[in-house]
């Protein structure tokens, strides 16, 4: 299983948009690569639609976006024909063929107890250093929320960029938190530095 903070596994597959090497194709951007159990399901279909809808706020945010089942190319290809032509919804991203699960085990994506031929919904979220900063998983049966993941890789975003912490149901635009003091000195002198503290190790600012 992979845990936060490691590196991701790299890989070769084939997508609807080509063959990728992975680190290549990634390169110097985030990523979220995400697991769908099925082409040619209502929940998926659903799913890649809400991806679609949210691409171009993830492109601002340098972030790339691809698709996993263990599914052929061909299937894929059939399955975004008819997602434009029955339901009219362009699908941007690349789709990525894992027949023979390579991807799926490298990732921890099947789960046997909900099936051992198809992915779980699961949802990588991976920095431009390779590294892992979140996952989700979800239910062969339970769409995604995509507000969560948009809000997730702003508050990835902003944390490296100001070196804070993002609070419980944090939003862009709201307060962020200041790491705590790491000494008795540092404690003393918090309170004094303008921060909206409720106490020495709880404070918040505005960026």
């Amino acid at each position: 299983m992979l845990l936060i903070g490691e590196e991701v596994p790299d890989f070769e597959a084939n997508t609807t948009h080509g063959r990728i090497k992975f680190s290549e194709w990634a390169k110097g951007s985030w990523v979220i690569l995400f697991s769908h159990p099925a082409d040619f399901t209502p929940v998926c279909t659903t799913e890649f639609m809400a991806f679609a809808d949210i691409y171009d706020e993830l492109r601002k945010r340098n972030v790339k976006l691809i698709g996993l089942s263990i599914d052929s190319i061909y299937s894929h290809i059939a399955w975004t024909r008819t997602i434009r032509e029955k339901l009219g919804k362009d699908i941007p991203f690349p789709i990525i063929e894992d027949l023979s699960m390579n991807v799926a085990r490298k990732y921890g994506m099947i789960h046997p107890a909900q099936s051992s031929t198809a992915a779980v919904r699961a949802v990588f979220f991976i920095d431009p250093e390779f590294k892992l900063r979140a996952l989700i998983y979800y239910p062969l049966s339970n769409g995604r929320n995509m507000q969560e993941i948009l809000r997730a890789i702003d508050a990835f975003q902003v944390s490296d960029k100001y070196g804070v912490a993002t609070p419980a149901n944090w939003q862009p635009g709201d307060e962020v938190i200041v790491p705590p003091p790491q000494t008795a000195e540092e404690a003393e002198k918090r309170l004094r530095e303008g921060y909206d503290c409720a106490d020495w190790f709880f404070c918040k600012k505005r960026i």
